[in-house]
């Protein structure tokens, strides 16, 4: 998979997705990810990027130009059809939630386009060319970058071969192993802890009476937390 990442700060990428499972994931060519900077499409002297929106009102837009420039570098065609080419995503808050489901069907994309919004957003007229607007949670960032790193880390972790022990896939939150539900609680050694002790039933290799207590910890944990998801 390719992930394309469009930016007025692309120096903010230039880590994020060279550590951890990502970073071995590039170096192995499972996903190739790059950032690009939106203001090098700009022609004017101050590589301009944004105005005044029309109308009036506070904050700035950013130009359409540009950014269909950069669109076009990356192969989005003039005339742009449905489920055809690059699939071009705008990171903005008022996107539909990103969820896991949405990341599985993302995850089967050859190549997505991430535009990253600031200020009071993009031109609307640039959805012309946008097949979807993503939302990582219902708060306004200072742009779309973090929500583009966050977008891009879900997918990525979800393309065969990045993570190693495909069960862990499985059982992650919202997996089919919990029929959507939210992971059980985990423990690891030592056994007791600050006078906290490990439930015994992990400590007996029962494994079917562990699978049981998971489970019911899964729902429990659920209800608790996430009640919309049961």
């Amino acid at each position: 998979m390719r992930i394309d990442i469009l930016t007025i700060f692309p120096k903010m990428f230039d880590h994020v997705f060279s550590e951890s499972l990502i970073g071995k994931a590039q170096e192995k060519k499972r996903v190739s990810i790059h950032a690009h900077n939106i203001r090098t499409h700009a022609h004017d002297k101050h590589r301009t990027v944004d105005d005044r929106p029309y109308g009036g009102g506070p904050g700035m837009v950013m130009k359409p130009e540009p950014i269909f420039q950069a669109l076009r570098q990356l192969g989005v065609p003039v005339k742009k059809k449905k489920n055809s080419g690059p699939w071009v995503i705008h990171l903005s808050p008022q996107g539909k939630p990103l969820t896991q489901k949405k990341v599985n069907r993302l995850a089967d994309k050859k190549h997505l386009i991430l535009i990253c919004g600031h200020y009071e957003g993009i031109d609307e007229r640039l959805f012309n060319w946008i097949d979807e607007e993503i939302s990582v949670g219902d708060a306004v960032y200072t742009g779309g970058e973090i929500p583009a790193m966050a977008l891009t880390d879900a997918v990525a972790r979800k393309i065969p071969g990045v993570v190693k022990e495909k069960d862990s896939l499985k059982w992650d939150s919202f997996a089919e192993g919990w029929s959507g539900r939210l992971d059980c609680p985990h423990y690891t050694r030592p056994a007791v802890w600050r006078n906290k002790k490990v439930p015994d039933v992990l400590l007996k290799g029962h494994h079917k009476d562990i699978q049981t207590w998971r489970a019911a910890q899964s729902y429990r944990h659920t209800k608790k937390k996430r009640p919309d998801l049961l």
